[in-house]
């Protein structure tokens, strides 16, 4: 069956919250809203402002965990500082799921590359999750989007290690490739295996550089913004976006490919497919 991947050309704080609404899943309880806080010094990232209408309209927290890399995100002191420099904390109630340990471990039996999978524990305190996802390229993942935030996104410290060194964090940047990416779709699926049916995935089209929001040194965007996409599945949403960049006759598209291609970014596409938790096969809703 395919699933629907709800697209508006225009982007707008507003349009965000319309194609929230179209999807027709309103969140319960407590809602997590996964985004990325922005390495200091990225110039791509989509800040407070932008996501404020949406994260209101569901009373959400901002969550976000901590990074593996040195920067100013990777230890919790630094990632708060960081949280107040870009104005989520001045906006929002904020909260680094890892801030404290022991980390939340969930069970990947059916994993290809991981059999468990390590998130901050504080995603215990919430009862649904909002994933708003800035799709662009990366410089590992090729690209990222719904299933890098569900994986590396909600990822401890140490579980950002254990993903990109494929079981192995002492691996962490030299790990079988294919593993690695597998691994993120292995614990993409944990994620959205936790919440159930308590999910929307958000991906916007903007600013798409070949570099991620987490490098404080990032290229410019690349190619011109394309648009807002919405779904209750995050692997046709983030297949609706690479079809979208594929079908663009942007000056700017080939340098995106590029990335995406040099690093086999769709594997992740494809390994979350095998698992099972969403499809590729959607249909497009375009509002």
């Amino acid at each position: 069956m395919k699933a629907k991947v709800y697209f508006s050309r225009e982007i707008t704080p507003e349009k965000v919250v319309a194609l929230y609404r179209a999807v027709g899943r309103e969140l319960p309880g407590k809602v997590a809203v996964k985004l990325h806080s922005g390495e200091q010094g990225n110039q791509n990232f989509l800040g407070p402002d932008f996501w404020r209408p949406m994260i209101e309209a569901v009373h959400g927290t901002v969550v976000e965990c901590n990074t593996a890399y040195e920067g100013e995100r990777n230890t919790t002191e630094k990632h708060r500082r960081t949280m107040i420099r870009h104005g989520w904390s001045t906006n929002f109630d904020v909260d680094i799921l890892d801030a404290e340990g022991p980390d939340l471990e969930l069970a990947v039996p059916n994993g290809r590359s991981i059999q468990k999978n390590f998130v901050g524990k504080d995603i215990a305190n919430y009862d649904s999750m909002l994933v708003l996802s800035h799709f662009k390229g990366h410089p590992m993942g090729g690209f990222g989007g719904a299933l890098k935030q569900l994986s590396i996104g909600c990822a401890s410290s140490y579980g950002k290690a254990y993903i990109h060194g494929a079981g192995e964090p002492e691996k962490i940047w030299t790990a079988d490739h294919d593993s690695f990416l597998d691994a993120m779709a292995d614990a993409a699926s944990s994620v959205a295996e936790y919440f159930k049916d308590k999910t929307v995935f958000i991906n916007v089209m903007k600013n798409m550089s070949v570099d991620c929001d987490c490098c404080a040194v990032a290229e410019d965007p690349c190619m011109a913004d394309i648009g807002i996409l919405a779904s209750l599945d995050p692997i046709a949403v983030d297949q609706a976006c690479l079809d979208l960049v594929y079908a663009s006759d942007d000056p700017g598209r080939d340098h995106l490919v590029e990335r995406i291609e040099s690093r086999n970014g769709v594997r992740t596409v494809e390994s979350a497919a095998a698992l099972g938790f969403g499809t590729r096969e959607y249909e497009l809703v375009e509002l």
